[in-house]
């Protein structure tokens, strides 16, 4: 069996070449990182809790019309991907006080702003995503003046899908980051989701008791951060209640059907 190319490694996930022209396979791991990566570890199953939940919340995105790069989900890990030219801008959308915002601002972590914000943040592991506001973006060409009211539009609409699925479950979406790009039809570019959407880069509380279920357990080391993953999963209705979360380490499950 030929070795697939890899064509980049994040923080979390790794791109492979994918099967087609113009398509990619992204596989989820294991690794967590914060704080830019100054803090590192692992978080046993992360990466298939992480695809079948990004998976799940793509596939009810292109439902309701928002152009995604997801195309269907491989395995427990992988998922095949629209190849895009990503948008070097980190859109972060903030509906309650919490992490940095709170912090640089000196807003009790908890309160819930008077309307949804829109951040942005350029993309750069050396510069530690930086905050940039619209000038910047037109002044460096990052994006279009049309590409950033399309990136507006679709980061609106996502918020008020995610907010009514999450509270359906019990859940509170604090806030939530995440990535555009290009697909080229010719010369025409035109904007689309990318990465992910999952507990890695969403604020997810839990409405009843305020429990934090998502990647700030391990920022903050509050601990039970795979439960905290498994507990999204399984509300969202993606594991069920009682399944041996054995199956959520691949080489455990692999180990366990003799492979």
């Amino acid at each position: 069996m030929a070795r697939r190319r890899q064509i980049y490694e994040g923080k979390a996930k790794i791109l492979y070449e994918g099967p087609e022209p113009g398509t990619l396979i992204q596989y989820f791991k294991d690794d967590a990182t914060a704080f830019n990566a100054q803090k590192k570890g692992t978080i046993n199953g992360k990466g298939v809790l992480n695809n079948r939940i990004s998976e799940h919340i793509f596939t009810l995105l292109d439902h309701i019309g928002v152009p995604t790069h997801f195309i269907r989900r491989l395995n427990m890990r992988e998922q095949l991907i629209r190849q895009v030219e990503i948008v070097p801008i980190e859109v972060m959308v903030r509906n309650v006080a919490a992490g940095t915002l709170a912090k640089r601002l000196g807003i009790e972590e908890g309160t819930r702003l008077p309307r949804t914000i829109i951040e942005y943040a350029y993309k750069s592991d050396e510069l530690g995503d930086p905050m940039i506001s619209d000038e910047h973006i037109a002044a460096f060409g990052w994006a279009s003046q049309e590409e950033m009211h399309d990136i507006q539009d679709l980061a609106i609409r996502i918020n008020d899908f995610l907010s009514g699925l999450f509270a359906g479950v019990g859940i509170r979406l604090v806030d939530f980051k995440l990535e555009f790009g290009r697909i080229w039809d010719n010369d025409y570019g035109r904007i689309i989701l990318a990465d992910e959407i999952s507990p890695d880069c969403c604020r997810l509380w839990d409405m009843a008791s305020g429990e934090k279920l998502d990647k700030d357990r391990f920022r903050r080391d509050l601990g039970g951060e795979a439960e905290a993953y498994q507990e999204v999963a399984r509300r969202l209705g993606l594991l069920p209640d009682g399944e041996d979360s054995a199956v959520l380490d691949l080489e455990s499950h692999r180990k366990r059907r003799g492979k």
